[in-house]
């Protein structure tokens, strides 16, 4: 038997092991940095493998074959998505046979769940490996979710504790990882460092503004945000603000909309990124619920969170009974209770939200208690051990495939 005839002859497993194809398909500029970090670590310990799928800038820079960029996945919404749909499900479609006909020895969806769990479905009913990293959000969203990755992912990936025993209720496999995050913040946060970076003097008041980092976040989120500031800034004169923007078309937008709103010219700059150290540098923030509002909770920045979906996504949520919790933000969630404020729907305007931000700057205990609670839930979220989240997460991942040291 020729040396060809031999390597077809081989075991799938033992075959892809030689040089194994490993897909990621990541979502969202939050899916890249979590790609970018899983697949460093994913090379560290399988450097003989090559790695595809989709990415954005950072898994890119990263020798990753990109088949499409990470942009064709990032919609938000129930409602929001319906225009991309057709294209999402193309997209969807021809991935799918693409993966069938390359076999490749693992495929990990990041995050995106409403792309990725459908694409694992079929990859893993087909009889390839799947892993789903990040887990959907069954803190908040009803338990069902959880009772469904099974048909999708050999394994999910948890970055909350509290997750796992939720997932063996219902048979999955599911692997606390850690938190990335957890591993990007000081267990001091060095807040004088942070304004020097900054170029911000050291006695300034500093509110962040983070109205998200997807342009329909934004586009919701900002005009309220900025009504707030203007307000807050009639309160305090001596307020300095800053707004990061994820990228150039975003910071365009936050200027076109800084020019336009009421806040004096000198109060507020935007700057490119730099969300994690503005954290750190401000005494209070403002910002859209979601992975932000654990960023501020682990720079020990006081914060109040606020959010607006569209008016028929959330009548369909409601309505549905899908939300499980009766808190929004991560914090919250993870605290188990009323630990930040948050203002949502109708409740994310303006004079409301400069109240509930005037409150944390004037009144010293309610900052204090939120910077109390944040050290345990810093701790609660670091990987197992003495690894990296995304070491943890590559380690759990390769066991899949029988190629973890």
């Amino acid at each position: 038997m020729d040396a060809l005839a031999t390597t077809a002859a081989l075991p799938l497993a033992q075959a892809a092991s030689q040089a194994p194809l490993i897909v990621l398909i990541a979502g969202e500029a939050s899916g890249d940095l979590l790609g970018a970090d899983l697949l460093a670590a994913l090379r560290r310990l399988h450097p003989r493998a090559r790695f595809a799928g989709i990415g954005g800038p950072r898994m890119r820079a990263q020798d990753f074959e990109a088949w499409h960029d990470i942009s064709e996945l990032s919609v938000m919404g129930l409602t929001e998505v319906l225009p991309h749909l057709p294209r999402l499900l193309r997209l969807r479609r021809d991935l799918t046979r693409r993966l069938l006909a390359a076999r490749p020895a693992l495929t990990i969806g990041i995050d995106a769940p409403d792309f990725n769990l459908g694409l694992e479905r079929r990859l893993k009913a087909a009889g390839l490996r799947t892993v789903h990293y990040v887990s959907p959000s069954v803190l908040a969203w009803r338990e069902s979710r959880a009772a469904k990755l099974g048909a999708s992912a050999d394994r999910v990936l948890c970055l909350f504790p509290m997750e796992p025993p939720i997932y063996a209720r219902h048979g999955v496999d599911a692997r606390f990882v850690g938190h990335p995050l957890a591993d990007r913040f000081a267990d001091v946060p060095d807040r004088a460092a942070a304004r020097a970076a900054l170029g911000l003097p050291a006695t300034a008041r500093v509110l962040a503004l983070l109205p998200g980092s997807r342009r329909g976040e934004v586009a919701l989120l900002l005009p309220d945000f900025l009504a707030a500031a203007a307000i807050l800034c009639t309160r305090f004169p001596d307020l300095r603000i800053a707004i990061p923007a994820a990228d150039a078309v975003l910071h365009a937008r936050i200027d076109a909309a800084l020019a336009a709103s009421a806040l004096p010219t000198t109060a507020a700059r935007v700057l490119d990124g730099q969300a994690h150290t503005l954290l750190t540098a401000a005494d209070v923030a403002l910002l859209a619920s979601g992975t932000a509002a654990l960023e501020a909770a682990l720079a020990q920045c006081p914060m109040v969170v606020a959010y607006r979906i569209a008016p028929l996504t959330h009548a369909l949520v409601k309505g549905l009974g899908l939300l499980k919790s009766e808190y929004y933000s991560l914090p919250n969630i993870l605290a188990g209770r009323n630990l930040v404020p948050e203002r949502m729907q109708r409740d994310c305007t303006g004079p409301r939200l400069a109240e509930a931000v005037a409150r944390l700057f004037v009144d010293p205990a309610a900052a204090a208690a939120q910077r109390a609670a944040f050290p345990a839930l810093h701790a609660a979220l670091r990987a197992p051990g003495s690894a990296t989240a995304a070491d943890a997460a590559a380690h759990a991942a390769l066991e899949l495939i029988g190629d973890a040291p």
